[in-house]
């Protein structure tokens, strides 16, 4: 059985006992998270659209973190400039539970 859920603009394909990292939930780590944005369920047979209108998809929170640096390099040859920056995306690293369709 599994179940595809969308949160933080991306969709994911998780099944029970899955770890995922999402984008932060802004949840402490032991908590619980309800994902209610579930797209579609497939237990022997895909349900999607109105089929999985109560459906939802119970976590619990494992921790959470910051992604690896992604270096952000800007160049314009002949003129000089050159701009380095760097990111660290921050996440929620959660553990899928429960899957109620």
């Amino acid at each position: 059985m599994y179940a595809i859920i969308a949160t933080g603009g991306k969709q994911y394909k998780v099944a029970e006992g899955d770890i995922i990292n999402v984008e932060k939930l802004g949840v402490e780590a032991g908590e619980t998270v309800t994902f209610d944005n579930v797209l579609a369920v497939n237990n022997e047979r895909l349900k999607v659209g109105s089929e999985v209108a109560d459906a939802n998809v119970t976590a619990s929170v494992v921790k959470n973190g910051k992604a690896k640096k992604v270096v952000v390099y800007k160049y314009k040859r002949k003129t000089g400039y050159h701009k380095k920056n760097g990111h660290r995306q921050q996440y929620t690293q959660v553990k899928i539970d429960k899957i109620n369709a």
